[in-house]
């Protein structure tokens, strides 16, 4: 009996390691749960199938159940993102902020755009040495009215973002603008990436690490909660 409770359990963490990405592991010192953002941020429009994304609506009742669950100690949340959905990477980067929950972001390969604040929302972040994190200003595709409104609306949408980074990092809004505005680097758009190690030294990230460093920071933000 025990042996078929254990398959079952077995099966729904891989189903949702395969739907969600996402996974609660048991077997370490403490019990935690592990979040994957990959590539773009679906919001309120489906994207192409061929697109890969994260559904912003799948990920937000996980991190409710996760500050609800007492089982689970901590979070750590793994970003590999090219952008997507400004408001809704945004609030998903406000429900991590405001967990009470250890939580620890880990930026591998890039994090692009609305990855920024989703990278900067735990309570520690990492970026390991070859990832890096692409800063730019608020855009958008397709039909645009040409109105002062319309301007407007996207400086305000650009000032919540730079305010949410601001806050939780220890970057300052005069660098941060500076960095999303330059247009020196970038081929074909404005803004600047960032290397691992200079993401760090702008206070962006907090520290250079790999998945044991990383994994180490949670366990003791871990006990030190406890």
């Amino acid at each position: 009996m025990s042996n078929d409770k254990n398959k079952t359990q077995e099966n729904e963490q891989l189903d949702t390691i395969k739907e969600l990405g996402s996974v609660e592991t048991v077997d370490g010192k403490h019990k935690i749960f592990c979040l994957t953002i990959i590539g773009e941020i679906e919001g309120h429009n489906v994207l192409p199938e061929q697109n890969k994304t994260t559904k912003y609506e799948h990920i937000i009742p996980h991190l409710v159940a996760v500050e609800q669950d007492d089982d689970i100690e901590g979070m750590l949340i793994v970003l590999n993102t090219v952008g997507g959905d400004v408001e809704a990477g945004l609030a998903l980067a406000e429900l991590i902020s405001g967990m009470k929950k250890p939580t620890v972001s880990f930026v591998l390969g890039g994090g692009h755009s609305i990855g920024v604040p989703l990278a900067v929302s735990a309570k520690r972040s990492f970026i390991a040495p070859s990832a890096t994190m692409t800063i730019h200003p608020v855009r958008t595709s397709g039909l645009v009215i040409g109105v002062p409104q319309t301007m407007n609306h996207f400086a305000r949408m650009q000032d919540r973002i730079t305010d949410f980074v601001v806050r939780n990092s220890n970057i300052t809004a005069s660098r941060f603008t500076e960095l999303m505005m330059n247009t020196g680097e970038l081929v074909t758009d404005v803004g600047t990436t960032l290397s691992g190690e200079k993401a760090v030294s702008v206070g962006l990230i907090d520290s250079l690490g790999t998945l044991s460093e990383v994994l180490e920071s949670l366990y003791k933000m871990i006990e030190e909660k406890n």
